[in-house]
């Protein structure tokens, strides 16, 4: 009952607040005789969604695809290269600023350069979403490397452990609070990396993503279907953001002694 108190607690005031936006929305734009054209009512995006299913559900999957891609290669990339960080500081002090360098710089403006240099398609839109995603993996992970306990670390080398021993035992396991809440913000960060490279690398009319439709229907006007591939890249955003939060819960809860 208690967890059931808990989740009901943590879904009905975000979901009562959409509820009462979505009216007020709704009236406003009915009452201001706003047009279609500029502000839809939440009921004829709603319409315009159902109308293009069999153009928008196809356009999701394909963005969840690059999504997925970049996640799975910020979660490879982001921890082997934070485990290589934590074994020597030269090796972070050489290295770690590049990372922070990387990402400072406006994937916007590194995306054109992408497309040029591996072409148009799956691929870069993959490399534009791992981009964007891969710092709050690595820097969380090498957060959780590094910030071990000083008595820990010398107990296990007064036993004898050697480098991998240690790495695999201490290090990773201490480390796995702050993995998740690197990929937590990493899964929302994939999505955006791939509507941004669907934008510059898309497949185009015969493949298109909801970052072509969005484009698509910006050029042309469908201020409903805009709204509806906006919303949905949200919706998948949201989705990825509490699915690895769950994952990241089961995970903790069975580390927990």
């Amino acid at each position: 009952m208690n967890a059931r108190r808990q989740i009901l607690s943590n879904i009905l005031p975000p979901a009562l607040f959409l509820f009462l936006a979505l009216v007020a929305w709704e009236s406003v734009v009915r009452l201001a005789g706003i047009p279609d054209y500029l502000v839809p009512p939440p009921t004829a995006i709603l319409g315009e969604a159902v109308a293009e299913r069999s153009q928008l559900l196809p356009a999701t999957l394909v963005t969840l695809a690059g999504a997925a891609g970049g996640f799975t290669a910020s979660l490879l990339v982001g921890i082997v290269a934070a485990m290589g960080f934590s074994q020597a500081r030269w090796i972070r002090s050489s290295l770690y600023p590049w990372a922070i360098f990387l990402q400072t710089v406006p994937i916007v403006a590194i995306a054109p350069l992408i497309v040029l240099w591996f072409g148009a398609g799956f691929g870069s839109i993959v490399l534009v979403s791992f981009l964007l995603s891969v710092f709050p993996i690595l820097s969380n992970t090498v957060e959780g490397l590094t910030r071990i306990d000083p008595q820990l670390l010398e107990l296990f080398k007064l036993h004898g452990a050697s480098r991998l021993q240690i790495l695999l035992k201490l290090r990773l396991p201490h480390s796995v609070p702050y993995l998740a809440a690197g990929a937590k913000v990493a899964a929302g960060l994939t999505v955006i990396g791939a509507i941004v490279g669907e934008f510059f690398a898309g497949y185009g009319a015969s493949h298109p993503g909801l970052g072509y439709l969005i484009l698509q229907a910006s050029g042309q006007f469908k201020t409903c279907l805009l709204f509806a591939s906006v919303g949905l890249s949200t919706l998948l955003g949201l989705g990825a953001f509490l699915l690895t939060g769950l994952a990241s819960h089961l995970v903790l809860s069975r580390l927990e002694p």
